[in-house]
């Protein structure tokens, strides 16, 4: 191979194979990385229980019965009607809404 008037010759063909695969895995995870692959969040489905609306009932109860330990109703209360794209004062009786749900 001759560059610029040089020429460069392989001395070492297994030297020159790993330096091509390691140079194959940098690229290879450049590009993973650059398109967001190795996200965390995108390996997780969120998993959602169907529940119908009673008489009576309110989201804040709702809530109350699917909330974790540790988390906030008002927070629950708040993805379930970003979900579902209603308001917490627009459910009606009979309405199927859908709860996130830990795992």
């Amino acid at each position: 191979m001759s560059i610029g008037g040089k020429v460069y010759r392989i001395k070492s063909r297994s030297r020159f194979i790993l330096f091509v695969m390691l140079l194959l895995l940098v690229m290879t995870s450049m590009v993973n990385l650059a398109m967001g692959l190795g996200d965390v969040s995108s390996l997780t489905a969120e998993t959602f229980e169907e529940v119908l609306i009673g008489s009576g009932d309110t989201l804040w109860q709702i809530a109350s019965e699917y909330a974790g330990e540790s988390q906030d109703i008002r927070e629950l209360i708040h993805q379930i009607c970003k979900i579902n794209g209603i308001s917490a004062d627009s459910i009606y009786p009979g309405q199927l809404i859908r709860i996130p749900v830990q795992s």
